[in-house]
Formats: C-alpha cells, sequence, structure tokens
C-alpha cells in the first residue's frame, strides 16, 4: 500500500528532469549533517540517533526517495508517531524548513531546489497537524469541535 504521504504530494508534481537519486542523496546528507550542527535542531536529533547515523541515513534517503517520487524508495516506516515522542513545536518546523531551504538551494540547481522545498513545506505541515500542534492543527481542533456542538 502507498504511503500517504506519497499519495497526496506525489500526486502534486513530478520531479523536475535533471534531478537524480545521487542529488537527492547528497541533498539528504548534507541537510541532516547541518541540523546536527543546528543549536535548536542537533539536541533533538542527537538525542534519538546518537551512534545511529549512518543507518538513519539510509532510512531518510529512502523515505525522500519515497516521498518526491523520484525512485522506488524502499521507506515503509511511519515517521509520525517516532516524532511523536519529541516534543516538537512549530519553532522547531519553521527551523528544519528554513535550513532544509537553504540547503536545497545550496545542492541543488533552481528547479530541484523549488521542489524539494514544496514537498518539504507540505511534509511539515502534514506533521504538524498529525502531532496537533501549530496554527493548522489548532484551526482543525477548532474546526473539529464546532462540528461537534
Amino acid at each position: 500500500m502507498p504511503h500517504p504521504l506519497t499519495i497526496r504530494s506525489a500526486d502534486v508534481e513530478a520531479p523536475p528532469p535533471g534531478l537524480t537519486e545521487e542529488m537527492m542523496s547528497r541533498l539528504v546528507r548534507e541537510f541532516y549533517t547541518r541540523a546536527r550542527a543546528d543549536a535548536l535542531l542537533g539536541p533533538i536529533f542527537e538525542q534519538k540517533l546518537a551512534g545511529h547515523w549512518e543507518e538513519h541515513f539510509a532510512k531518510l534517503t529512502d523515505f525522500w526517495s519515497r516521498m518526491i517520487g523520484l525512485g522506488a524508495g524502499s521507506y515503509e516506516g511511519r515517521p509520525l508517531p517516532a516524532h511523536a515522542a519529541l516534543d516538537l513545536a512549530p519553532e522547531h518546523f519553521t527551523a528544519w524548513l528554513a535550513l532544509f531551504a537553504a540547503t536545497a538551494r545550496d545542492i541543488l540547481p533552481p528547479e530541484g531546489a523549488r521542489f524539494f522545498v514544496a514537498r518539504a513545506s507540505r511534509i511539515a505541515e502534514s506533521f504538524q497537524v498529525g502531532l496537533n500542534i501549530g496554527d493548522k492543527a489548532l484551526n482543525f481542533r477548532a474546526a473539529q469541535k464546532a462540528r461537534e456542538e
């Protein structure tokens, strides 16, 4: 069965021509290397992944391959539950997305960067709704409450 985020995002837009799995892999590795050094994001990643980064790079690469529809991507995990216990807040997603966008612009051609950042934005939004944090999640809760009344 396809991953739900794949269905939502892969139907929106195909990867731009010239974007390769090697470029994606380089982006993933560089981004998470930078995230590890980030004052806000680094401690969260290190708390869970210290000593396991190489195996996690493989998992992250599979995840992104599947999310962007570039390759088959063997990712079959459930990323939302893995993030639920991390006590994340909207500012973590803001920092994550800003760092991801900067890395994508540094690594990829402009169309590839735009494509990845758009996909990352949808993933960040989806995670925040799923984790019930941020403005969209609050609106979702308010709408749900209004329907129940």
